[in-house]
């Protein structure tokens, strides 16, 4: 039996409390602390892109050898790392705000239960993306030390590429919350990881985009990955100009949207 509680415009809406977003983190944080199974999940998102980079950044790159970018040579590895950065903050935050939060959301009931407290829905929504971000940040600091060490970027970069990354995981964590509260069972996740898994393959990751045809350039240049992954490599390697901008407003526009939907569905399922 699905429970519902009455939101009144003041709680839908207004000024959202760090508070009360602090609570929900902490909700997630106590629910870490509460088996060993999770640390082994936190600890299997970081090898997979490490592994992504020595396998064909450091493996089919030493067949590659060198390419050139926008008339900028660099190695094959150096091409592929900040794309498999940007990667890796997108999965870590799907993660969570995907599989996870479905969960609470459709069987746990744990979100019914949050918002019978003065959380709101906004502040349920956003507390979920930091806790998200949170997990994705682990990773991709992991990812970026690894990257300094090879030899991938400088220190410089890395510190640069950092804040782009959890700008990414912001990104994908709001929109990812928004698609999990459209989802009507766990087979529809089936379609997400499709698309998930063509973006990984078709935004630039392995190879530049002007390399495919003019068709299927412009259609990656309209993806999210492509701009993720174009604004951490461009920081990676220090070339950043007005396009690095508009990669950074399209992202933000996903953190804007993605959270406005996700607070909005909450709000129609959950709260009447």
């Amino acid at each position: 039996m699905l429970t519902t509680f009455v939101a009144s415009p003041a709680r839908a809406v207004g000024r959202v409390s760090p508070g009360r977003v602090g609570a929900v983190i902490n909700r997630n944080v106590g629910a870490l602390r509460s088996g060993p199974s999770y640390w082994v999940v936190l600890l299997s998102g970081f090898f997979e892109p490490v592994l992504y980079l020595l396998s064909i950044g450091v493996g089919v790159g030493a067949l590659v050898g060198d390419i050139t970018v926008g008339g900028r040579s660099m190695s094959y590895a150096a091409f592929v790392a900040p794309a498999m950065l940007a990667v890796s903050a997108m999965t870590g935050v799907l993660a969570e705000t995907t599989f996870n939060f479905f969960h609470k959301f459709k069987y746990a009931k744990t979100f019914e239960a949050v918002l019978a407290t003065p959380v709101r829905p906004i502040e349920l929504a956003v507390g979920e993306l930091v806790w998200a971000v949170v997990r994705g940040a682990v990773y991709t600091a992991a990812f970026l030390v690894v990257m300094v060490a090879m030899g991938l970027t400088t220190p410089g970069g890395a510190l640069a590429a950092f804040p782009a990354s959890v700008l990414v995981g912001l990104a994908f964590g709001a929109v990812g919350m928004a698609i999990s509260t459209l989802m009507r069972g766990w087979q529809d996740f089936d379609l997400m990881s499709v698309g998930q898994f063509a973006l990984f393959l078709f935004s630039g990751t392995f190879s530049p985009v002007q390399d495919y045809p003019l068709v299927m350039e412009v259609l990656i240049q309209v993806t999210p990955l492509y701009h993720a992954v174009e604004l951490v490599r461009g920081l990676c390697l220090g070339v950043v100009g007005l396009g690095s901008l508009g990669h950074a407003a399209y992202l933000a526009a996903m953190v804007v949207g993605g959270l406005w939907l996700a607070s909005r569905r909450l709000t129609r399922m959950l709260c009447v």
